[in-house]
């Protein structure tokens, strides 16, 4: 039995989209497994971060709860799942069938998700992953594949753990402070998102910026 607990939700998705998932991204993508799951694993941390960081703004916590239930996964065989009951092979055909299409519905709209993760600096968190992935404009692309995704993933862990607001403030706030923590390529692109006056370090006004995304959803 995994300890939960000492994994990072970092850890615990990416080691769920190892395989046939990262396959079908790096098809997506054009590129090679090898360097999608790199990829992957820059973008993971950054999507977390910046969600923890948005989660812990006043009315964040409850925007994103909120958000979280138009993403709740239907419940399937558990066999044909991974993701503690999600059923993932179906959630990567529904996004990649219409990943760049910005009319879908919204809540797999991964554009959309994205407006609200990052708010204005959507387009920076883009071009930072294809820089530091080597993917180019391909950063925009595996982010809008990876939102529903993170979702969904998170949806689960709310419903499963019977979370409230509070609760998932608080898982999300840690996995903010892990990935800074840890740093890497991961941890680089999500400080540079939160420093956004460019001093060098994160402070309220960064804060707030970053914070406004979720709280202007509905």
């Amino acid at each position: 039995m995994n300890t939960t607990n000492n994994a990072s939700l970092v850890e615990e998705l990416m080691s769920q989209l190892q395989g046939a998932p990262m396959q079908q991204i790096a098809q997506q993508l054009g590129t090679n497994q090898q360097a999608a799951g790199d990829a992957v694993g820059m973008a993971l941390p950054m999507l977390l971060g910046a969600m923890g960081n948005n989660a812990q703004q006043p009315g964040g916590a409850a925007a994103l709860w909120g958000a979280l239930q138009d993403h709740a996964p239907a419940q399937q065989p558990a066999q044909a799942m991974g993701l503690g009951g999600l059923d993932l092979g179906g959630l990567l055909g529904s996004v990649l069938g219409g990943a760049g299409a910005g009319a879908g519905r919204a809540p797999t709209s991964g554009a959309d998700i994205l407006g609200h993760i990052f708010g204005g600096n959507q387009q920076r968190a883009e071009s930072g992953l294809g820089q530091a992935s080597g993917l180019g404009a391909n950063g925009g692309q595996l982010l809008k594949i990876l939102a529903p995704i993170v979702m969904a993933f998170l949806a689960q862990r709310v419903s499963a753990g019977g979370m409230d607001a509070g609760g998932l403030g608080n898982m999300l706030g840690q996995e903010k402070s892990r990935v800074q923590q840890q740093g890497g390529l991961g941890g680089g692109l999500l400080g540079s998102l939160l420093d956004q006056d460019g001093d060098g370090q994160v402070g309220v006004g960064d804060l707030l910026k970053m914070g406004t995304s979720f709280l202007n959803r509905r």
